[in-house]
């Protein structure tokens, strides 16, 4: 059995732009974007009850082997946006979409995706479909979010 055509998880959080995160003229440095991207796919993780600790647990490292950001528009000191992380792909990969917004005004900012494999870290190999834990846990979730 495998998730069916439900929806997948998607999960939001709220967050304003601390100033340790921006440059001289108040504006994030494009590199904390991945830390933020990173912040939201945990939360997405943990809500499918299948995050970074229980991967290790599996059997299973996750890294990321590919990452795109598109800058819409800059984040600055003190904005509170919002990120959403979308899981759209489980079966040979993570693939996860984000779209980071303003707040106030929902206003795009950055759209950006994430994809991550399976590998066994006994053996180190990449694994060519996701693992039967992630399809139990994903299963799990769409029986309790219907």
């Amino acid at each position: 059995m495998t998730p069916d055509q439900r929806p997948l998880p998607v999960c939001e959080i709220d967050m304003t732009i601390p100033f340790h995160d921006v440059d001289m003229m108040q504006i994030v440095w494009h590199g904390h974007y991945v830390r933020y991207l990173e912040i939201a796919r945990c939360a997405l993780l943990d809500r499918i009850n299948y995050n970074y600790m229980e991967m290790r647990a599996s059997g299973f490292a996750w890294p990321v082997i590919d990452l795109r950001l598109r800058y819409a528009a800059p984040l600055v000191f003190t904005q509170k946006i919002i990120i959403e992380a979308r899981l759209v792909e489980w079966e040979h990969r993570l693939k996860i979409d984000y779209t980071i917004r303003d707040a106030a005004t929902r206003k795009r900012l950055t759209r950006a995706w994430s994809v991550q494999v399976a590998v066994g870290i006994e053996d180190m190999e990449m694994r060519l479909a996701s693992p039967q834990i992630l399809i139990e846990r994903l299963l799990a979730w769409q029986d309790t979010a219907a």
